[in-house]
C-alpha cells in the first residue's frame, strides 16, 4: 500500500504568487469581457463528462444513470446481449449522448462494468475484490461511493452500513472525492466535510414519474407507498446529484486533467525514458551530449505509482 502523498491543488498549474502587489486601473479596459468571452466559446464548444458506474448486475446501476440526468441515457440491458448471459467484466461498454439544457450541451459518455463481482457474496461490507480495485482506482480517477437501493434498509440499517464503509475506507486508505488535500480555502472545507460525512451516499434510482399530493415526481412505486428520489427523507439522491452536477462538476474534470492523467503521463514518461534517478523524476528536455551535467532534473513531477490501464 502506497504511503500517504502530498496533493498538488488542481485548480492551476501556474497559481498566482501572493506576493505578487495587485494594480488598480485609472480608467476601464475591458478585462471583465474574458467572462464573457469564456461563456461565449463554452456554449459554442459545449462540455464533456465521463462516469464510469461500477457494481454488481441488478443493483440499478443504468437506472441510476438515468435518474441523474432525467433522460433515457442507459438500457437496462445492453443491445446484443438481451437473449445470452451478461458478460463478467470481461470487457468495458460505454456509451455516449448529447445533452441540452437551455442551450448548454453536455458530452456524456457513461461506462459499465457488466458482471463486476456477480460470482462474490457481499455481507453489508467492502469484499476484497471492491478493497483492491478502489485502492487502484483512487489514484487514477475520483472515486465517489453509493450504497444502492438504499430503499431496502431501515433508517438504522444504512447508518450502520455507512460507519462501516467509512470505516473500510479509511482503513485501507482508499481516498475517495472530494479528497481533502484539495480544499483550498475554509469555504471549500466546511462544504466538502459536510460531503465527507454523507459518503456513501444513499440513493434510489427511479425514471417514471407518479403523482404525489397533486404534483408530478420521480419516484420507485411500492406497495406501501412511493419512495421519491428528490426527498432527502426518503434517500440521498440529491445529494449525489448535486455533487456531480451542479457544485463539482469543474472541479471534477480538473482534477482528473491537472492530478490524475498527468501523474499517468508523468508515469509513462518514466518508464520510456528508463532514468536511473527514480520515480517522480522527469527530464523533459534532455542536455546535449557535449553541454555540461546539471545537478539535477529540469522539472520534478509527483506521480501515482500504478500505470492506468484505462484513462477517464
Amino acid at each position: 500500500m502506497d504511503p500517504p502523498r502530498q496533493c498538488p491543488s488542481p485548480s492551476s498549474s501556474r497559481p498566482i504568487s501572493p506576493r505578487t502587489p495587485s494594480c488598480e486601473t485609472l480608467g476601464y479596459v475591458g478585462i471583465e469581457a474574458v467572462l464573457d468571452q469564456m461563456k461565449i466559446k463554452a456554449m459554442k464548444m459545449g462540455f464533456e463528462f465521463n462516469i464510469m458506474v461500477v457494481g454488481q448486475s441488478g443493483l440499478g446501476k443504468s437506472t441510476m444513470v438515468n435518474t441523474l440526468f432525467k433522460s433515457k441515457i442507459w438500457k437496462s440491458t445492453p443491445s446484443g446481449l438481451a437473449l445470452g448471459p451478461i458478460p463478467q467484466t470481461l470487457q468495458l461498454h460505454s456509451v455516449t449522448h448529447v445533452i441540452e439544457e437551455k442551450g448548454v450541451k453536455l458530452k456524456l459518455t457513461v461506462t459499465d462494468t457488466p458482471g463486476f463481482g456477480d460470482q462474490i457474496n457481499n455481507d453489508k461490507c467492502l469484499r476484497p475484490l471492491d478493497i483492491e480495485f478502489l485502492q487502484r482506482l483512487c489514484r487514477t480517477v475520483n472515486v465517489v461511493p453509493v450504497i444502492a437501493r438504499a430503499d431496502s434498509l431501515t433508517m438504522e440499517e444504512r447508518e450502520d452500513f455507512r460507519r462501516r464503509i467509512q470505516h473500510n475506507l479509511r482503513t485501507h486508505s482508499i481516498d475517495v472525492y472530494p479528497q481533502e488535500c484539495f480544499d483550498e480555502d475554509i469555504n471549500d472545507k466546511i462544504l466538502n466535510c459536510k460531503i465527507r460525512e454523507r459518503i456513501p451516499f444513499a440513493v434510489v434510482g427511479a425514471d417514471r414519474e407518479h403523482v404525489v399530493n397533486g404534483r408530478c415526481v420521480l419516484g420507485r412505486k411500492t406497495k406501501w407507498g412511493i419512495v421519491e428520489v428528490e426527498n432527502m427523507k426518503h434517500c440521498e439522491f440529491p445529494l449525489l446529484r448535486d455533487l456531480l452536477i451542479r457544485s463539482h462538476l469543474q472541479d471534477l474534470k480538473d482534477i482528473t486533467h491537472n492530478v490524475h492523467y498527468e501523474n499517468y503521463r508523468v508515469g509513462r514518461l518514466n518508464e520510456s525514458h528508463m532514468l536511473p534517478r527514480g520515480p517522480g523524476w522527469v527530464t523533459l528536455d534532455p542536455a546535449p551530449a557535449n553541454s555540461p551535467a546539471l545537478p539535477g532534473p529540469s522539472k520534478v513531477c509527483r506521480w501515482a505509482q500504478d500505470t492506468p490501464s484505462e484513462e477517464y
